[in-house]
């Protein structure tokens, strides 16, 4: 894939700009902080270059200034609500978040339970935090939020909440997902500071939608498919317009909090420090753009991976029609199908003449390479012995795993381990690659290939166990599938 984005031009400015927005106010700046700090793969899938971690490293530089309060809603922690990419419910996500900043060098200085009405499953994770030398503030529901801003500007409203002692001019405020109140949670800090005679700032920081690209531009169309579960819709920001004459990109929930927001800024304030909401980010991403070509044909492509993605939650009830419908209006506008992901119909013809699950794989030099079922392999594992010989320069002819090693393994599997299937997964076809590699120089070859795989793309003609999920996400493989599983179809 060819590099898109200057991932260290965009380390520099980034930093640079928030420095800047810190200085604009004087004592104090808080940040909210949209998305994934530290592995954020849509945006290094959509702007090829960006560091995953960029963000964290980016906050990073500013360590010496910067302390973190980390938000969660109370009702989250109640019913154990879970972050889908990972698995893991919100509270352990936080615990997680602390380990990793800590790690990092950045100072966690405290969590915020958002909402909170007297949950024990808060006041439980609380006195866990706690027991961890963690500072923990209780924020309350506000009658008529947010639109009563006169009660919410009062000591009615954010008075009533826990004052967060911070100590750094930089305020990062982030949390393990939406909704966990990281802009109340600003907002509320902003009026306490104001009482205390602290001249302390907003931001938002928030990487998509880029503000300074076209509201088309396939990179924000992608955001809007990422989101499509959300119902976020890109838009050209009405109030920078008029204020400046001037067309930016944002999306429907800030523009339609906008006018609350500046209101709540002149209670505050007296005034509003922002002409619009664009006018509240600081995103550099933009700007570090250097080839505009292939960070589109990028964006394309996870476009057509996202509805892949909700054809499949679709299919296990945990997506709903409007979110497909979204996604392939979306797919129109970007003048796309998906018959432009080039491994989708190598995968699908292979399936239609053999008449069994198929799975193509496209090597880092556009090489497409496919595998079938056999009695000894499933596709996945079939196209995943056929791209290491390949990048390898192996013979098609070698058995990297002979026969014989392969029966014995099925033996266990379907005579003492009662599954039904006796076809090699993906885990087990690399165990049994890297026993033959003690002893076979070409095995071991083999197995070096494994890293090339990284970025490459794959598609396969059924849904796949968890575990071939798993197995290729680490390797670092893009994969999508029909929403149809095997020996059924939906």
């Amino acid at each position: 894939m060819k590099i898109g984005f200057d991932n260290q031009k965009y380390l520099k400015m980034q930093s640079e700009h928030i420095r800047e927005r810190i200085s604009q106010f004087g004592d104090k700046l808080y940040l909210e902080f949209g998305g994934k700090l530290f592995d954020d793969y849509h945006a290094s899938r959509v702007l090829p270059g960006f560091a995953p971690d960029s963000k964290l490293q980016m906050l990073m530089q500013l360590s010496d200034q910067a302390e973190m309060i980390i938000s969660i809603n109370a009702a989250d922690i109640e019913k154990n609500k879970v972050r889908h990419d990972l698995g893991i419910t919100y509270d352990q996500d936080v615990l997680r978040l602390i380990q990793v900043y800590r790690d990092k060098g950045l100072f966690v200085s405290s969590v915020v339970i958002t909402r909170y009405t007297g949950q024990a499953s808060a006041d439980i994770f609380q006195t866990k935090l706690e027991h961890m030398g963690i500072n923990v503030y209780r924020h309350y529901p506000i009658e008529g939020y947010p639109n009563n801003i006169s009660h919410i500007v009062s000591d009615e409203g954010y008075g009533k909440n826990e004052y967060v002692e911070t100590t750094r001019p930089l305020v990062i405020v982030t949390a393990p997902g939406p909704g966990s109140g990281k802009m109340a949670t600003c907002l509320s800090q902003l009026y306490h500071e104001n009482k205390r005679g602290i001249k302390a700032g907003y931001a938002k920081f928030e990487t998509f939608p880029i503000w300074n690209i076209p509201l088309k531009h396939p990179v924000n169309l992608a955001y809007e498919a990422a989101t499509a579960d959300l119902n976020d819709v890109n838009m050209i920001d009405p109030f920078h317009l008029e204020a400046y004459g001037v067309t930016t990109v944002n999306y429907n929930r800030d523009v339609e909090i906008y006018p609350v927001l500046a209101a709540m800024f002149e209670g505050i304030y007296g005034h509003c420090p922002y002409q619009s909401p664009t006018d509240m980010g600081v995103n550099m991403a933009g700007n570090c753009i250097i080839d505009d070509e292939a960070c589109k044909e990028a964006s394309k492509q996870e476009i057509i991976r996202r509805y892949y993605h909700s054809m499949n939650r679709l299919v296990k009830d945990e997506a709903t029609t409007d979110e497909i419908y979204k996604i392939e209006l979306l797919m129109k506008q970007a003048k796309i199908s998906t018959e432009d992901r080039t491994v989708v119909s190598a995968a699908n013809t292979l399936a239609e003449k053999n008449g069994s699950p198929a799975a193509a794989l496209e090597l880092p030099d556009g090489t497409i390479v496919t595998g079938k079922t056999s009695d000894l392999l499933g596709a996945s594992s079939a196209v995943l012995l056929n791209a290491v010989k390949i990048l390898g320069n192996i013979d098609d002819s070698i058995h990297l795993i002979s026969p014989e090693s392969i029966e014995p393994i099925q033996k266990l599997k379907t005579d003492y381990l009662g599954s039904k299937n006796p076809r090699l997964h993906t885990d087990e076809v690399l165990i049994a690659l890297s026993t033959c590699a003690a002893t076979d120089e070409k095995a071991k070859l083999a197995l070096e290939q494994l890293p090339k795989l990284s970025g490459c793309q794959l598609h396969t003609t059924v849904i796949l166990s968890s575990v071939d999920i798993n197995i290729f996400k680490k390797l670092g493989i893009e994969l999508t599938n029909e929403a149809v599983y095997e020996n059924k179809v939906i």
